[in-house]
């Protein structure tokens, strides 16, 4: 197989997977197949026609953001993005949700991304082991409104963004080496769907696009300290502002004349070199065109931390079987793999404390948005003691179904009854999808609060038919805060 019959083979209509020889990506100088492939199909992806599932599902997915972005801006994370904005961000082009202000395209970037991850409100892709949406639709807007693109280019950057991002986490080894390095996949998948996103909107050809996926790449950053935030400020900068802003910020510059490497995937001190050396760099356009990483992306029911969700769906599904208060129960026991319980082991917010969020459970027989954050509930004697019923178990067996998380909930009553459920695809996940209803719902209960009924309907409904939309700038009346 020659060069031209590997790029043939990749870069076709189906971009269908390809075994590739190791030497291919040896080379020191040059466009390696696998770039030349990748940046191709990223140049075409703005205007090439999607599945119709996958159109709904990248509806979803959008509206979902957009309702995390609104809900976050009334969040302490998204407060320090408009203080931010005030205090240092140019007016310019760019909308920042739940305000009136607007900034540069960078700067909105940064602002709305840090807001769409303010809480555990947003979206999860869990074989990357990222949150592609906050990074990835903050970076569309910005320059979706900054080169003034229609609705269903928008929703084509927005696809392609949730596509290369995850892929190349994927290409590093994914879950597996998110588990064994200090790196944060999350603001690296971040970053890069960020940057695919942005070019998408600013229309950039081939080459151009390898030279910004250059600069996301010297940009690419980011350590799992963010486990040691209290406030979720730095983690909703790792995640998703400082991605979006990257992947903007690369875009913008080549679009401005910059040029840069040709290929930093392959050859002398490339990206997977430093990053992670065990990398398949062919996991870049694995399936690419055929299998879209937006469809295969968590929505979680919960506004809750991913490892919470599955608990949370056992102890509603125990409830289906059995109707019951919180005083008959005696105990609830839950087991998780242990790198999945770590995360959200009695942590100090509310929304990523597994003990807190249960108790909530046992009391409201729900979890709300309003629930999920209300800090001070944390200290309420009700809440503390039911916390003291849960047990959480750290389950080495669990361990090996991993990147799936799977969760097992024992309710014992205080008549003696036990029951018990094991969830292995929780509500939300591909295998266990959402209906349109139940995201508009959810979308609903987060943004209603935040700029009114009335407003809410006419941005759910314009985000359901977003090919219609002219310019994607036509969204900032139905985004922003008129008391602001």
């Amino acid at each position: 197989m020659n060069r031209r019959d590997v790029l043939h083979s990749v870069a076709g209509a189906a971009f269908a997977s390809v075994v590739w020889p190791r030497s291919m990506f040896a080379q020191a100088t040059g466009l390696g197949a696998i770039m030349e492939a990748l940046s191709t199909y990223m140049a075409s992806a703005g205007t090439r026609p999607l599945p119709a599932d996958v159109v709904e599902h990248a509806k979803h997915h959008l509206l979902d953001t957009l309702a995390a972005m609104l809900s976050g801006s009334q969040l302490a994370p998204g407060q320090a993005a408009e203080r931010y904005v005030r205090d240092y961000a140019g007016t310019n082009v760019a909308t920042i949700a739940g305000t009136m202000l607007t900034a540069t395209a960078g700067d909105a970037a940064l602002a709305n991304g840090v807001m769409a991850h303010a809480d555990e409100t947003d979206d999860s892709h869990n074989p990357s082991r990222s949150h592609p949406g906050c990074a990835v639709v903050p970076a569309a807007l910005a320059a979706g409104e900054q080169f003034a693109i229609g609705g269903a280019r928008f929703l084509h950057a927005v696809t392609l963004g949730y596509d290369i991002g995850t892929r190349v986490v994927m290409a590093m080894g994914g879950a597996a080496f998110s588990y064994e390095s200090s790196l944060s996949t999350h603001s690296i998948a971040g970053t890069f769907g960020a940057a695919a996103a942005a070019v998408c909107a600013a229309g950039l050809d081939a080459q151009q696009i390898r030279w910004a996926l250059d600069y996301a790449a010297q940009q690419s950053s980011g350590i799992i300290a963010w486990r040691r935030d209290t406030d979720h400020i730095e983690k909703a900068f790792v995640f998703a502002g400082k991605p979006a802003r990257s992947g903007v910020t690369s875009a913008l510059v080549v679009r401005a004349g910059w040029n840069g490497v040709d290929d930093i995937f392959s050859g002398a001190d490339n990206f997977f070199a430093a990053y992670a050396p065990k990398a398949d760099p062919t996991r870049l356009v694995d399936a690419l065109g055929q299998r879209y990483e937006i469809a295969e992306t968590d929505i979680k029911k919960w506004t809750v931390g991913s490892p919470i969700q599955a608990p949370l769906d056992a102890v509603a599904a125990i409830r289906d079987k059995r109707s019951f208060e919180a005083n008959e129960v005696q105990r609830v026991t839950v087991r998780l793999a242990p790198s999945v319980a770590a995360v959200v082991d009695n942590r100090d917010i509310p929304d990523i404390c597994l003990q807190h969020m249960l108790a909530v459970m046992l009391l409201d027989k729900t979890v709300s948005f309003r629930a999920a954050h209300d800090k001070a509930r944390m200290q309420d004697a009700a809440a503390l003691h039911e916390r003291g019923k849960i047990k959480l178990v750290r389950d080495e067996e669990l361990a090996k179904l991993l990147p799936v998380r799977v969760a097992i909930v024992e309710i014992e009553f205080t008549d003696g009854a036990r029951l018990s459920e094991r969830v292995s695809a929780v509500r939300g996940t591909p295998s266990n999808p959402m209906s349109r209803d139940e995201v508009v719902d959810k979308a609903r209960d987060l943004i209603v609060p935040v700029i009114g009924r009335d407003a809410s309907e006419r941005l759910i409904q314009t985000v359901l038919a977003i090919e219609e939309v002219a310019n994607i700038r036509d969204l900032r009346p139905l985004l922003q805060r008129a008391d602001q």
